[in-house]
């Protein structure tokens, strides 16, 4: 195990062992209009799950009732057991980087002490403990050399580690990730891609809607197929199927080729 690793590992193990995201029944509409239909899952600590769907097929909108931005028109969402207004320190979601500021005047290490005081509250003192968790947070996203750099100084792939750093200082045990390998290069995606996996390998939740169906496969475990309702879900060697693909993207089966 890395040293990166096990920072990740120190952070789990200070949280919970096990925990589970259950979703049941919910319906989520904008101006009454159902978004997302009945729908209903169940998603256990430790995997990377891609949310694949066609544009307006309700992954955004999915990804911010889990964060507890959207509400839910009917059915409940839980995790381990509470509501999302008990927890809501627990869940942590990164929007898609053209909605982020990155003129912002913050530095990586600045951002990743707001998730201290996105857990503490802004009217609590900052302490050692946190000050420690901040420190471990940079080294665990591999941003040692980079902590005192402007947010807008780094690269796409180093934007995505600097507020996944700032969830874990946080102690967000679910990670809610929007089109994060949107505009990255292939060596930044496949280094997110890892840095994602070693978070679900730590026993973290991590979600990130996608979009790409030719390397889907190769960075999530498992896959969520939405289009307004649940198409499928499961293990990625199970449910990526081109039946799966043409019912949820509405199109002719790809006969194998996922292209």
């Amino acid at each position: 195990m890395s040293q990166h690793e096990g920072y990740l590992r120190q952070f789990a193990l200070e949280i919970m062992d096990t925990y589970r995201l259950e979703i049941k029944d919910a319906t989520v509409a904008y101006n009454r209009v159902p978004a997302i239909h009945h729908l209903n899952l169940e998603i256990e600590g430790g995997h990377c799950v891609a949310l694949m769907g066609p544009n307006g097929a309700g992954k955004t909108t999915l990804l911010k009732t889990i964060a507890g931005l959207l509400r839910v028109e009917t059915g409940e969402i839980t995790f381990h057991g509470h509501g999302l207004k008990g927890v809501a320190h627990e869940i942590a979601y990164l929007p898609q980087r053209e909605q982020v500021d990155w003129d912002f005047p913050i530095t990586v290490r600045s951002l990743v002490e707001m998730g201290c005081y996105m857990r503490l509250g802004w009217w609590r003192r900052f302490g050692v403990e946190d000050e420690r968790a901040v420190e471990r947070a940079i080294a665990a996203m591999h941003l040692e050399s980079l902590a005192d750099r402007q947010i807008s100084a780094l690269s796409g792939g180093q934007q995505q580690r600097a507020f996944l750093a700032r969830s874990l200082a946080q102690k967000a045990r679910i990670f809610l990730l929007d089109e994060p390998f949107a505009g990255l290069d292939r060596p930044s995606q496949e280094s997110l891609a890892r840095t994602v996996r070693e978070l679900a390998g730590a026993g973290y939740i991590v979600i990130a809607s996608h979009h790409d169906l030719k390397n889907v496969a190769d960075f999530f475990d498992q896959m969520i197929f939405l289009n307004g309702e649940l198409i499928a879900f499961g293990d990625s060697a199970t449910v990526f199927t081109d039946e799966n693909i043409a019912r949820t993207f509405d199109t002719e089966v790809f006969s194998g080729k996922h292209a």
